[in-house]
């Protein structure tokens, strides 16, 4: 099964920019003419490194580091995996979140209404559709919910590439309202199945590696969700080899309706030139998807946080990445994501506005 010439899964589908290397100097100038000792922000300077950098246009200096109508969007879809107890709650919560989600009492809620970032929720395939219209809930649906990966594939190619699309189209409107930050979360019972499965064809790791606890499962709950992914993998090797799989097969086999669909608004985004914060495990292993299918993408990326999710230091690595917090957080839902933007406001706040020993006529 692969992706037709022109697919989205193509990295020819996606024309991202690449960033300019030779401005680093001329950034660092900036920062390092700050009045502070050299490199005594930490990773706050290499936060306003890269912020200036994806900013920088066309050979002119970046004077302010702009961050603009901050939005997290978080992508809820059910999973048919869900079906065989192996979460702490039934499938029929992702839509019941999805409703504490618009009337404000969720976790995220609280962290966005704190950063003032606006939020702003996705159906991209719950099992049922939400029962209420809303001005911060878009309809993406692909299906209701996907099939149960243990036993069949997830979703068709045709509903894949579907998600990609869909995806791209969200971040599309949210960059053309103003957002130059997109953050990204995730609701579905059932999807850190799914996320290790994809991780384990994307990476060749042993399920071992990959299955964690999700949000708390006990012992039996765990051996049971282990096996059922390792039903998976075999049935996915049977079919399409022992070898790395590619992101339209690992998507289509394993993977979520909302993973799907926040790959596609992450390809949507570095093409747009804009900034991209990734939240915990599910969220990475999309981020992964994304730089597998066009690895430019990788340079918009900022890591939140360090999930307790067992995994999640795997995908880092893959990505070379390191996040901006750790605590311990394995709730989902953007939540890590969100409390990360301080630090990008707080990076834009000194590259833009403290003085330089010149200015301030500071001698040393």
């Amino acid at each position: 099964m692969t992706a037709p010439q022109s697919s989205l899964f193509n990295s020819s589908s996606w024309v991202i920019p690449t960033l300019d290397k030779q401005c680093i100097a001329t950034i660092d100038g900036r920062i390092n003419s700050k009045t502070k000792p050299l490199g005594a922000l930490g990773k706050l300077e290499d936060l306003a490194r890269q912020l200036a950098q994806i900013q920088w246009q066309q050979n002119q200096p970046t004077d302010n580091i702009q961050i603009h109508q901050p939005c997290m969007l978080i992508f809820a879809g059910d999973h048919g995996i869900a079906r065989n107890g192996i979460s702490i709650a039934p499938p029929e919560v992702t839509g019941q979140m999805v409703l504490n989600f618009l009337a404000g009492g969720a976790a995220i809620n609280c962290f966005c209404r704190t950063v003032n970032m606006d939020l702003r929720v996705i159906d991209a395939g719950m099992l049922q559709a939400a029962t209420i219209q809303h001005e911060k809930l878009s309809e993406k649906r692909v299906g209701e919910g996907t099939g149960d990966f243990s036993a069949v594939p997830a979703m068709t190619l045709v509903q894949a590439e579907q998600c990609l699309k869909y995806g791209a189209e969200v971040a599309q409107q949210q960059i053309s309202a103003g957002s130059n930050v997109l953050a990204f979360g995730e609701m579905g019972i059932g999807n850190t199945s799914s996320a290790s499965a994809l991780l384990s064809l994307l990476a060749d790791l042993p399920p071992q590696q990959t299955v964690g606890k999700g949000t708390g499962i006990d012992e039996a709950q765990y051996a049971k969700k282990l096996q059922l992914i390792q039903q998976a993998l075999q049935r996915v090797s049977d079919n399409h080899g022992d070898s790395v799989q590619s992101p339209s097969v690992a998507l289509s086999e394993v993977g979520g309706f909302e993973i799907a669909q926040i790959v596609g608004a992450m390809l949507a985004t570095a093409e747009a030139g804009k900034i991209i914060i990734v939240d915990g495990f599910i969220v990475s292993v999309a981020a992964l998807i994304a730089t597998k299918i066009a690895p430019l993408s990788r340079q918009f990326m900022i890591f939140a946080h360090t999930s307790a999710e067992q995994a999640h230091e795997k995908v880092l690595q893959l990505l070379g990445a390191k996040p901006l917090l750790s605590l311990d957080m394995r709730l989902g839902e953007g939540t890590g994501a969100a409390l990360a933007l301080p630090l990008l406001q707080a990076a834009a706040s000194f590259y833009n506005d403290m003085a330089t020993f010149e200015s301030a006529q500071v001698k040393v």
